[in-house]
């Protein structure tokens, strides 16, 4: 079955943009996975198309009227999980993707200006995600990194299932540091380890390393992970 993804934005043009790449633009043109773009703009109801207007109470920018949202998310509502991207919402996190990757697919709500009226988020139940703490223009590259995290892990896009088991976050944890040949390169060596032969050795090496990464670089993460149990992936030994 097609997981399916409907992207709600001003700029349609946006998409699939790198999506359309590697696996992503492989699993797409293999109908893993669709993508539908809808024009909020199509939804206005005046001849100039207006979708947005100035916000009570005063303050600066524009807010995008909910009349205009909703007639939009009618327009592709069924049984997949509606989301929209904002620098307010929660984090975005691994384990979103993998709940959104196992579901029929995803909407998605691209904000712009100075946000979206609250009470279309309200009722219609909007999750509201953030990709970081920052700000960018809107939620079209949001949306774009949502659905690449999303995308990779659908049954068939990646070669090796044991890939995603590995990555950054699946334990919680960062990943480990991956080397190449040559085997020494400006007088830089790759661990004995990876060199040995050894599997249980290497697999307790990156196991070591990823948690010393994670301490590291990512002190929440590693107190996260210490104070909830992390289950154990199916097939992991």
């Amino acid at each position: 079955m097609t997981w399916r993804a409907a992207v709600l934005t001003l700029f349609p043009e946006a998409f699939p943009g790198s999506l359309a790449c590697s696996l992503a633009g492989r699993a797409l043109a293999n109908t893993v996975w669709s993508l539908h773009t809808v024009n909020i703009r199509e939804f206005a109801t005046d001849r100039h198309r207006t979708v947005d207007d100035t916000p009570f109470g005063g303050g600066p920018g524009m807010v995008m009227r909910p009349d205009v949202i909703d007639a939009a998310l009618d327009s592709v509502a069924d049984d997949r999980p509606a989301i929209c991207l904002t620098p307010r919402g929660r984090p975005f996190s691994q384990s979103d993707a993998v709940r959104f990757a196992a579901g029929p697919g995803l909407i998605m709500l691209c904000g712009r200006y100075e946000g979206i009226d609250q009470r279309v988020i309200d009722a219609r139940g909007l999750l509201e995600l953030s990709i970081g703490d920052y700000v960018v223009s809107g939620g079209e590259l949001p949306a774009l990194v949502v659905l690449d995290a999303v995308v990779r892990l659908l049954p068939g896009v990646m070669g090796a299932a044991e890939s995603a088991a590995e990555e950054s976050f699946a334990q919680r944890l960062l990943e480990y540091p991956h080397y190449t040949r040559p085997a020494e390169w400006q007088g830089h060596r790759v661990p004995d380890v990876l060199l040995s032969g050894h599997h249980a050795a290497i697999a307790a090496w990156r196991r070591a390393e990823a948690e010393r990464i994670t301490r590291e670089r990512r002190p929440d993460l590693w107190r996260a992970r210490n104070s909830t149990p992390v289950a154990t992936p199916t097939g992991a030994h």
